[in-house]
């Protein structure tokens, strides 16, 4: 696990970014303060720029939507919201004395 920052630098309903072995991550922060990662980079725009999107939910399920085009990503699974054939990265997050430390990638559901 790779520390990535301490819990309270994060704000609430928004994202950090972070290096995590080699990777840029998108670390987010949802209202509940559940905490979840996944990959900066938006496959729409070619652009690393997820942690910068917006912070919401549909039904229950956490999202960020790009700042580019405005696609929206499943915080937990990396699945886009918007098109079914694509997904980005999740990662294997924890908090633990109120650092953000971020692991492994999730395997992709088959």
């Amino acid at each position: 696990m790779t520390p990535v920052c301490r819990l309270d630098q994060i704000e609430v309903e928004g994202g950090v970014t972070a290096l995590v072995d080699g990777e840029a991550v998108a670390v987010f922060r949802t209202y509940d303060d559940e905490v979840l990662a996944i990959s900066n980079y938006d496959p729409f725009s070619r652009a690393s720029v997820l942690a910068r999107g917006i912070v919401g939910t549909r039904g229950d399920i956490p999202f960020v939507a790009s700042p580019m085009h405005k696609q929206a990503f499943d915080l937990r699974t990396g699945q886009c919201l918007d098109d079914a054939a694509v997904r980005v990265a999740s990662y294997v997050v924890e908090v633990s004395e109120g650092m953000v430390l971020v692991g492994r990638r999730r395997e992709s559901p088959a």
